[in-house]
């Protein structure tokens, strides 16, 4: 049974292009710097993430182009909707990102934004490799075909 206390995740904003348009190879969970009403923003669920990106700079990891937007309440001490957010992450895995982007020519794309279990903002980032456009033409068909496949089982009985 579970505890009263315990939340569950919640899921504020999902990049739902990203699996189609990148081949996903590693995906890890991240902390972000935010500032109080970026928090009451986030909460009301009003963020996307579906342009954005992260990138290195100085050794550290940021996301870019992501919107947040203002929190209605918070007059004159809110925050800017576009800004960079830093991203928390352990040294190795700063490096491990860095050394991938760079060598190999990988993405970092935020695939999820939500709170975990003890309430912080945490972001889903993965290392991807953009696809083609015959990479992506293949990927709908198996999806097309398994989705056929199905129908034409459930007719069977």
């Amino acid at each position: 049974m579970a505890e009263k206390n315990q939340r569950a995740i919640k899921v504020v904003a999902e990049n739902r292009k990203a699996r189609f348009n990148y081949a996903i190879e590693d995906t890890l969970e991240a902390g972000l710097v935010l500032t109080g009403t970026e928090v009451k923003s986030i909460r009301t669920g009003k963020a996307t993430i579906a342009e954005s990106y992260a990138d290195s700079r100085g050794g550290e990891i940021w996301l870019v182009n992501a919107n947040i937007p203002e929190y209605l309440q918070a007059n004159r001490f809110n925050h800017e909707p576009r800004r960079d957010r830093k991203l928390l992450l352990h040294k190795r895995q700063v490096n491990k990102l860095i050394g991938a982007v760079e060598r190999e020519g990988m993405t970092l794309i935020p695939l999820k934004l939500y709170f975990n279990e003890q309430g912080r903002a945490k972001l889903e980032l993965a290392l991807a490799k953009g696809k083609k456009l015959h990479d992506k033409r293949e990927t709908e068909k198996k999806r097309d075909w398994s989705r056929e496949k199905g129908r034409l089982l459930r007719s069977r009985g």
